[in-house]
């Protein structure tokens, strides 16, 4: 589906020379002199690569649509990632670095949304949120505020958050996947 340069979102997927690529911010700008545009930032699905890119109105893109399917995470082989078709329990293996950051927030058995280009593995999708479990929180340092201060904590993933001062190790608690904050205390 064609639509003009102008009316690309963050989020949508966009055909820009001969790769598949993900718009991540945008920016609309006006100046003074000539025609307005769209300022965007780009980056591709394939290989990571960012690109900046301006749009004019006049100028068309092709919009992608991906194909969604449910799989479930299995365990990690090495940089790979294992992955099964919940419908025909076909395995997927693929690689570490298309998770990015979010790779360390992987649980077996989690159910995840793969987004799929002409039955190619684009990306994926994890729950916003997980719990995990506090494996080391710093000690409350006395004197310091409850309404601003926060202490850095490690979860059982090895991921380093910062935590309010009332949670100490041991504690379950609700991470945001993509901000890597916490949320709460797990119920």
């Amino acid at each position: 589906m064609k639509i003009s340069g102008v009316d690309i979102r963050p989020g949508n997927i966009i055909e820009y020379e001969n790769g598949i690529w993900r718009a991540v911010k945008i920016q609309h700008t006006q100046p003074g002199k000539g025609g307005a545009y769209m300022q965007v930032e780009l980056k591709n699905l394939r290989d990571g690569r960012k690109n900046n890119v301006r749009f004019r109105s006049a100028e068309t893109v092709e919009r992608v649509r991906l194909d969604t399917k449910d799989f479930q995470f299995l365990y990690p082989e090495g940089d790979a990632l294992v992955f099964m078709d919940k419908e025909s329990y076909e395995q997927t293996t693929l690689p570490r670095d298309l998770l990015g950051d979010a790779a360390a927030f992987l649980q077996d058995g989690m159910d995840v949304v793969m987004e799929l280009y002409e039955d190619e593995a684009i990306s994926v999708q994890l729950p916003d949120t997980i719990e995990a479990t506090i494996v080391e929180a710093d000690a409350v340092v006395k004197g310091q505020t409850a309404s601003s201060s926060y202490k850095p904590a490690i979860l059982d993933n090895g991921v380093r958050i910062m935590v309010p001062p009332h949670i100490a190790s041991g504690t379950r608690i609700v991470v945001d996947v993509y901000e890597q904050t916490y949320v709460r205390r797990a119920d």
